[in-house]
């Protein structure tokens, strides 16, 4: 590979990133190219896209950001892929954990290396399952939204109720003549 591809390759990472503030790093190795194949169309279906790259490449496309991505430098070892996310923090780990269920017999790959959500790192296979139960922006504002209209909701109740009430007191108040 001649210096401006792997320059034209880093640009492209580069801006990868820049668009894809959740991504997570795995290590395939082992994977037979049918395995490959399949885990790559197993995270095209989910909506997040699976690529390979030289971890030289990655380190040096993280260099070019502003944050500090350094904390993933022991991740970046052996045979390195990235699930990019636009959106949802939690889907890559997700399609992880599926993928592994789907081919079975307690499956860890592809193995989970590290991510980075917002710029925060996480590194390990133990914080996979957390990663998997984050709640996404769209989540978080569902469940504000729903705790800001429920006192609301509570108020209209009580006063329907407590109009029903007063036409009740009413009526029975006109039938007795007062």
């Amino acid at each position: 590979m001649t210096r401006d591809e792997k320059k034209e390759i880093i640009d492209g990472l580069t801006e990868k990133f820049r668009e894809n503030p959740f991504f997570y790093i795995t290590d395939a190795g082992g994977f037979s190219v049918a395995q490959v194949n399949a885990f790559r169309r197993s995270c095209y279906e989910k909506g997040v896209e699976y690529k390979v790259y030289k971890n030289t490449l990655i380190k040096k496309a993280l260099e070019n950001l502003e944050a500090d991505f350094s904390g993933l430098d022991n991740a970046l070892k052996g045979f390195s892929g990235i699930i990019f996310s636009k959106e949802t923090s939690n889907l890559p780990a997700k399609v992880l954990l599926d993928f592994r269920k789907k081919i079975g017999k307690k499956e860890t790959r592809p193995v989970f290396k590290g991510a980075s959500i917002d710029a925060d790192i996480f590194i390990g296979e133990a914080n996979l399952e957390m990663l998997s139960n984050l709640k996404s922006k769209q989540e978080l504002l569902g469940d504000l939204l729903g705790l800001l209209q429920s006192p609301a909701k509570n108020l209209i109740s009580a006063l329907q109720s407590g109009q029903n009430n007063l036409t009740g007191v009413l009526k029975a108040l006109e039938e007795r003549g007062e």
